[in-house]
């Protein structure tokens, strides 16, 4: 199992969401769709060459993201990234994905 963070604005927050739902993220034993979240402030300033969804060029902009966390199969990082990618509207969209080890039972 993996557990994905990602941070993204509301505007985007369930359409992102769905798009990682419908890529098998999410799962809990006889649950679906779970997930973390909690509101947070992002900090980026775009370079030169970046189109930033928010914010000018060479600008620090501070704005309001949500943080979401879910676990994936591993057989699913590839799927569940590229729908995070796709879905997302930042062209480099930050998230952490981890490795959870299996602990005996």
């Amino acid at each position: 199992m993996y557990k994905l963070a990602f941070f993204v604005p509301e505007s985007h927050l369930q359409t992102v969401k769905d798009a990682l739902f419908a890529a098998g993220a999410g799962r809990i034993g006889d649950y679906e769709h779970c997930c973390w979240q909690t509101l947070g402030t992002g900090q980026f300033r775009p370079l030169p060459g970046a189109q930033p969804f928010l914010g000018q060029q060479g600008q620090l902009e501070q704005v309001p993201e949500w943080k979401v966390e879910m676990v994936l199969a591993d057989d699913l990082v590839g799927a569940v990234i590229g729908a995070l990618r796709a879905s997302h509207p930042y062209e480099e969209p930050a998230f952490d994905l981890w490795q959870l080890a299996e602990l005996p039972s």
